[in-house]
């Protein structure tokens, strides 16, 4: 079972993620909402574990994001904020299940494994659409208005991870880490070079740009507004 835990209290955040990797549970623990948003939909989990007050970007407008992008993981809301009216909004938002806090280590595991067998039954999305914007997760082709793109292998896994967090702004550090795998280097012009030959591929030869330059910020795919256009 993998696991996505997102909880700013490093101390229940371990708690947790000792005893589920004790349990044979690969967690991926991250501490703001902003990256837990990009980590969720740059890769595939079987369960998500949200707090609710969190840094950057709240429990509850994750979910959001997640159910607009079409993202149906399971999600268990884990939160001090334990009050009916408070699991009521929760189930509301999207979520799946509602654990306040404290709670038993062993409750969790077990909500976990049901939210996990869920998942499992349920048939799996191979394809990511953003406007006229097709991607086969499985033959790993491209079509813009049906009409096939070529991409190289890290073009794809560049437009990948933009397409599961289509219309936010994508920085430099974030694509540097999930899809090369390193931290942000400020002299890298990597990114630069393969924005530039995936804009060319993806808007040269159609009417409507998709991929747009965020002066300062990083970039968008999709519709954004107040945005610098292409750079």
């Amino acid at each position: 079972m993998k696991v996505l835990l997102v909880e700013d209290d490093s101390s229940v955040a371990e708690y947790i993620r000792d005893a589920l990797v004790s349990a044979g549970v690969d967690v991926t623990w991250t501490d703001n909402g902003e990256e837990g948003l990009a980590v969720a939909l740059a890769n595939s989990f079987d369960v998500m574990v949200f707090d609710r007050m969190l840094p950057g970007l709240d429990g509850l407008s994750m979910i959001a994001r997640l159910r607009e992008q079409g993202d149906n993981t399971p999600i268990l809301i884990l939160s001090a904020l334990g009050e009916v009216d408070d699991r009521v909004r929760g189930l509301h938002a999207g979520a799946d299940d509602y654990l306040g806090k404290p709670f038993s280590f062993a409750e969790l595991q077990a909500r976990l494994e049901v939210l996990s067998r869920r998942r499992a039954e349920e048939p799996t999305a191979t394809t990511l659409h953003v406007d006229d914007l097709e991607m086969d997760l499985l033959s790993q082709q491209v079509w813009r208005e049906k009409i096939p793109i070529q991409l190289q292998p890290r073009e794809y896994k560049l437009l990948e991870f933009m397409m599961r967090n289509a219309g936010q702004v994508v920085t430099r550090a974030m694509l540097l880490e999930h899809v090369w795998g390193y931290h942000f280097d400020p002299q890298t012009n990597v990114i630069d070079v393969h924005i530039s030959r995936l804009r060319q591929k993806l808007d040269r030869d159609f009417e409507r740009p998709l991929l747009t330059t965020v002066r300062g910020a990083g970039y968008v795919l999709g519709p954004v507004t107040d945005v610098e256009g292409p750079a």
